[in-house]
C-alpha cells in the first residue's frame, strides 16, 4: 500500500508558526522557538509529509527550515508573491496567518515547487554580511546627499557618520574577501568571474552569494530568475511591448552597473551594444540585452570552469 500524500504549509512569523496539512485539513500553531520546532518535527515524522512549503519571510524561517531539512523532509521556500498570487486565484483575498498556512499547503499540493538544498551556515552568514553592506551603502549615500544642504553646525556630525560608515564598509569588504578566498570552490569561481572586464569585487560577491544557481541553470531560466528575460503581453490582435520585471532585484542592480562599464570597456559587450543602437534600439533596451548577454557568458564560464575568452564569445 502506498501512503496518502500529505502536503504541509507553514506560515512563519516572529513569535509563531501556523501549520496546515492537506488533504486532511488539520491545523495548529506552535511557538517559533527551538523547543516548539523540535516538537513540530517529531509530530511531522508520523505523517510523513510529501512536501513542506514555507514563504520566504527574512530571517524568521531559518531555524524551522534548517530543522525540517535536517530531519530529511522535502522543504521548499516559495516566493511570497507567487504564494500570495496563488491564494488570490483560489478566491482567498483576506490575508491572516491562520489563512496563509492552508493557502501554502494548497500551493504545495497544486504547484509542487522543487525542494532546493539549503545553503550551509557559512554561505548564509556571508549572505547576511552582503545584505548588511548594501544597507550601509544606502545609509552612506543618504548622508552624502544631506551633507551639501545641511547647516554648518550639522555638517561635522554628518561627516563623522560618513567616516564611520566608510570604516565599517572597509571592514565588511575585508571580511567578505577573506572568507570567500578560504573556500577553493568560491576562490575558483571568483577568479573566473573577475577575469571578465567590468566585473569587480562587489559584482563577484553578489553573484556568488545571491545567485548560487549560476552555472547550474540554462541561460533562459537564469535570465528569468534574475529578472532580465523579456516577457511578452500579447492577447488577440494586441502585441504589447516586451518588458522585464520580477526576479532578484539586488542581483539585477549590480549586473546593470557592471554592464554600464562593460559597454564602454569590454570589447564583446561594447560591440553588442553599438550594433543594437545602430539598428534603432533604445539605450535601455540595448543595455538590457547586454545584461542578458553578460549573464549568459558568466553562466557558461562557471558551468564549464573556463576563464574569460573574448575570442571564443560570439557577438550574436
Amino acid at each position: 500500500m502506498s501512503a496518502t500524500p500529505c502536503f504541509v504549509g507553514i506560515d512563519v512569523a516572529k513569535a509563531q508558526l501556523d501549520i496546515a496539512l492537506r488533504p486532511t485539513g488539520a491545523r495548529w500553531a506552535v511557538a517559533n522557538d527551538d523547543a516548539a520546532i523540535a516538537a513540530l518535527v517529531a509530530r511531522l515524522r508520523a505523517v510523513p509529509p510529501t512536501l513542506i512549503v514555507l514563504a520566504a519571510t527574512g530571517g524568521y524561517l531559518r531555524a524551522v527550515v534548517a530543522a525540517l531539512a535536517a530531519a530529511g523532509f522535502p522543504v521548499a521556500v516559495a516566493n511570497p508573491r507567487q504564494a500570495r498570487d496563488f491564494a488570490k486565484t483560489t478566491g482567498q483575498l483576506a490575508k491572516t496567518d491562520a489563512l496563509d498556512a492552508p493557502a501554502l499547503a494548497r500551493f504545495a499540493e497544486a504547484v509542487c515547487p522543487t525542494p532546493r538544498p539549503l545553503p550551509d551556515a557559512q554561505a548564509d552568514e556571508l549572505r547576511a554580511l552582503l545584505a548588511r553592506r548594501r544597507q550601509l551603502v544606502a545609509r552612506r549615500t543618504a548622508e552624502q546627499n544631506r551633507l551639501g544642504s545641511a547647516p554648518p553646525r550639522l555638517q561635522t556630525d554628518i561627516q563623522a557618520h560618513i567616516t564611520w560608515l566608510n570604516t565599517r564598509l572597509a571592514a565588511l569588504d575585508d571580511d567578505l574577501d577573506t572568507t570567500l578566498r578560504t573556500s577553493p570552490v568560491w576562490r575558483e569561481c571568483e577568479e573566473q568571474l573577475r577575469s571578465v572586464p567590468s566585473i569587480g569585487s562587489v559584482c563577484t560577491r553578489t553573484l556568488l552569494l545571491d545567485l548560487p544557481e549560476l552555472g547550474t541553470l540554462s541561460r533562459q531560466r537564469l535570465a528569468a530568475l534574475v529578472g532580465v528575460a523579456p516577457l511578452n503581453r500579447d492577447s488577440g490582435t494586441l502585441r504589447g511591448t516586451r518588458t522585464i520585471w520580477g526576479g532578484r532585484a539586488q542581483v539585477r542592480t549590480i549586473l546593470y552597473m557592471s554592464t554600464l562599464v562593460a559597454v564602454r570597456y569590454n570589447p564583446v559587450l561594447r560591440a553588442c551594444y553599438e550594433r543594437l543602437r545602430a539598428v534603432g534600439k533604445g539605450a535601455k533596451v540595448a543595455l538590457t540585452a547586454c545584461m542578458r548577454m553578460l549573464l549568459t557568458i558568466l553562466n557558461a564560464m562557471v558551468k564549464y570552469h573556463t576563464p574569460w575568452q573574448p575570442q571564443a564569445v560570439s557577438g550574436d
